[in-house]
């Protein structure tokens, strides 16, 4: 049962700063007293937030920083780059510099009222990035910590949020015992109220322990508690009254666990993450899954862990803390790691098995044996596996560092490198991209050349899905410098195959086309059909970009056929893509529509939001051909929202610039003149000069109605930028642009 606490002179003092701000940034520091967390500090905090949310219009955010959690706090930079994602800035676009990021978030801000959430940190470092520093936002801060430079540096208004009064903390604990022992006396009841130093967090657990023993008398109970606290104040510093308070309640409520509940309770202060599954704590633990779910219960029971969900627990991070301790104080060290293997094993085997369905078609990494006997779940479908990796997803990077951390370098590389291919649909690369680095370090540190091969090459292919391609080339040009010293031609064709791919993004299509040329050839002397087909296929679309149209279309009739013939879905969408562009090109708009639908219904059969995405930039063009511009309109505008998503800015910008070709079909220039130059800002920010040409002159296209001058500057920048280029389609641009510039109105 849950009982509600009342904190109606704190809630006063928070509604007091809210009426009496007179406008700009407002700082308010809530100093937690340990142990008033949970029930008071987060419920308190957040209910006030519900109760004032009219007051701004543009939203509140919202972070746990963990900064008690006994292994990995969440930083600032981590935190940013949350925020800026929810506040409409593509994960590529963040900046890595966490003070650049801190920039962007205030600009963000300063024309905005909205109510920041800053909850459990623990020192100024994790807060102070994420203060706004104008603007007319309220930040309110909570930290068992008094913080004392926010109040002096930034004018915080202080709130101290500490025990209850006595009446309340007794209030408590009847509301949590009346049904099972109503007659206990109140004198006694405000004894352990006092031995739980009136925190909420320790009377929870004390009331629910006594509340399950309602035939044990309450001085039984006092008297162990009481034994408890005498053994804390002889090992205590002093130094902090309350946490020591409600260390003595855990203990006290811990000692009384049956052993089996009592080992769950310390192997889980092991797990890697602060939320776990059924599946995964048996494994810690090695249980079968039904004695698991009991132990859990019991651990549920006394409130000394929290049931988040269906099988889904997690722990108050206090209460995780003090389970790492007893799992250090009482497992021998070789049980720990075993613990920490088996679970590992468990998400490593699961992540390969959800690979089956999210990533078909890619090799799976060679696993050894797991030291768990609980096997990986069996995902019935694709839709199973999806929500398995989307739930786990914030686990991902703890799961590799702590194996990292604990010297397992097989498990974090492997994780890392089978985490990749398990990613959810929704997930970004940016994601992926904050741990992928120490999984190359552990396969480095165990000079595992496949290890490193497939990391470098993983590395690459997320560098160019968020637009980094220099990155791109250069953990690719070390993947083919690596496979070629090992003489492993698998690993080199696929190199060649993806430095390919990022040359094309980058459209230096001589340079691309000879990588998957050469590439083609050996997945052909290795007999890989399948990557043979794949690599066909990005030789189609180099022809195409270059506007050989041709050879383009010999090369996706051969890779759709082939691709059909091996059932791999996701590439067959690819070659119907590409099919389709080749049909749009040549003003065969039925037959492009046909290609491009089925291509979707691929994307979404897979869930793959980043193909959805991309293919939808095609069925607007598409729809726009057919004078279907309504429909065009709502396909260039998913496409640039699922782009946003996945961080790509450079797709996001090709959406904005078919919305603006769009509303120009329309006759509505004003709207396309702003779509374009939105679209020409990203293509010039990420220094790309095609794109950027190309967008030039769909913005002078534009404006040349209503400015001539204008249109005539851009046209010629455009002409200078296309000046680098000589393929086909390319001489086409430069030819349309020298006669806009020379011809009649120019």
């Amino acid at each position: 049962m849950h009982a509600f606490v009342n904190r109606t002179d704190e809630l006063g003092q928070l509604n007091a700063v809210l009426t009496s701000r007179d406008g700009g940034q407002v700082v308010v520091s809530v100093h937690v007293v340990a142990g008033t967390a949970g029930v008071g500090k987060t419920s308190l905090v957040l209910h006030w937030a519900h109760q004032v949310k009219d007051r701004f219009p543009d939203g509140q955010l919202f972070v746990n920083l963990r900064g008690y959690d006994p292994q990995e706090p969440v930083t600032a930079e981590q935190t940013l780059r949350s925020f800026l994602r929810a506040l409409g800035v593509a994960p590529g676009d963040v900046p890595q510099d966490v003070d650049d990021a801190a920039a962007l978030y205030r600009s963000l801000l300063a024309d905005r009222r909205m109510l920041i959430l800053l909850d459990n940190a623990a020192t100024v470092g994790q807060v102070r990035p994420l203060l706004p520093g104008g603007g007319d936002s309220l930040v309110v801060v909570t930290s068992r910590n008094r913080l004392a430079s926010l109040a002096v540096r930034d004018s915080a208004r202080r709130i101290t949020l500490g025990t209850l009064p006595e009446p309340e903390a007794v209030a408590l604990l009847r509301a949590v015992t009346r049904d099972y022992r109503a007659e206990d006396d109140q004198e006694k009841l405000t004894e352990l109220a006092r031995l739980c130093g009136r925190l909420p967090l320790a009377l929870r657990i004390a009331a629910e322990r006594a509340a399950s023993h309602p035939h044990l008398r309450l001085d039984d109970l006092l008297a162990d508690l009481r034994d408890e606290s005498a053994l804390w104040d002889a090992l205590s510093t002093g130094i902090d009254e309350e946490a020591e308070a409600v260390r003595t309640v855990f203990a006290w409520s811990y000692r009384a666990l049956p052993p089996h509940s009592g080992r769950l309770f310390r192997l889980l202060g092991l797990h890697p993450g602060p939320e776990f599954g059924l599946h995964a704590a048996a494994a810690l633990a090695d249980l079968t899954l039904s004695r698991a779910r009991q132990l859990l219960d019991d651990l549920v029971g006394t409130h000394l862990l929290e049931q988040s969900g269906p099988d889904r627990y997690q722990f108050h991070d206090l209460l995780r803390a003090y389970a790492s301790d007893q799992a250090h104080d009482e497992e021998p060290a070789e049980e720990r790691e075993a613990a920490l293997r088996r679970v590992l094993d468990w998400y490593l085997h699961t992540a390969d098995a959800a690979q089956t369905w999210l990533q078909p078609g890619e090799d799976h990494v060679p696993l050894p044996g797991t030291t768990t006997a609980l096997p990986p779940p069996a995902f019935p479908d694709y839709d199973g596996a999806a929500d398995w990796a989307e739930r786990e997803r914030g686990l991902f990077p703890h799961l590799v560092r702590a194996a990292a951390a604990a010297g397992l370098h097989q498990h974090a590389w492997q994780l890392t490198a089978t985490l990749w291919n398990a990613l959810s649909a929704s997930a970004s690369f940016a994601d992926w991209l904050d741990f992928g680095p120490v999984g190359l370090a552990s396969a480095e540190h165990v000079d595992d050349t496949q290890g490193r091969l497939l990391l470098l090459t993983q590395l690459g292919m997320s560098h160019r899905s968020v637009h980094q391609l220099d990155q791109a080339v250069d953990y690719v040009s070390r993947a083919l410098a690596l496979a070629r010293t090992a003489g492993n031609r698998m690993e080199e064709a696929h190199a060649l195959n993806l430095l390919g791919l990022i040359h094309l993004r980058a459209r230096r299509l001589d340079t691309a086309t000879s990588h998957f040329t050469e590439a083609i050839r050996i997945f052909r002397e290795v007999n890989d059909a399948r990557w043979a087909a794949s690599a066909q296929s990005n030789l189609a679309g180099a022809h195409l970009e270059a506007g050989r149209l041709r050879e383009a279309a010999v090369s996706a009739r051969a890779a759709l056929s082939a691709h059909r013939a091996l059932d791999n879905q996701q590439s067959v969408g690819n070659a119907l893509w590409l099919t389709a562009e080749l049909h749009r090109e040549q003003d065969e708009i039925e037959a492009a529509r046909a290609a491009i639908d089925e291509a979707l219904g691929i994307a979404l059969s897979l869930r793959n939001r980043g193909l959805e995405g991309f293919w939808l930039l095609t069925l607007g063009a598409v729809q726009r051909a057919a004078e279907q511009c309504g429909d065009a309109l709502a396909s260039y505008q998913r496409s640039a929202m699922l782009h946003r998503r996945i961080g790509d800015r450079s797709r996001e910008a090709l959406a904005w610039r078919g919305t603006g070709l769009t509303y120009a079909a329309m006759n509505r220039h004003g709207e396309a003149v702003a779509f374009h130059r939105q679209a020409t800002a990203v293509h010039r920010d990420l220094g790309d000069t095609w794109e950027l040409a190309v967008e030039l002159g769909h913005l002078a296209a534009s404006v040349h109605p209503e400015a001539p001058e204008a249109a005539r500057a851009h046209w010629a920048e455009a002409l200078t930028h296309l000046a680098p280029y000589t393929d086909p389609r390319a001489e086409a641009a430069r030819s349309r642009v020298e006669r806009r510039l020379t011809g009649p109105g120019g």
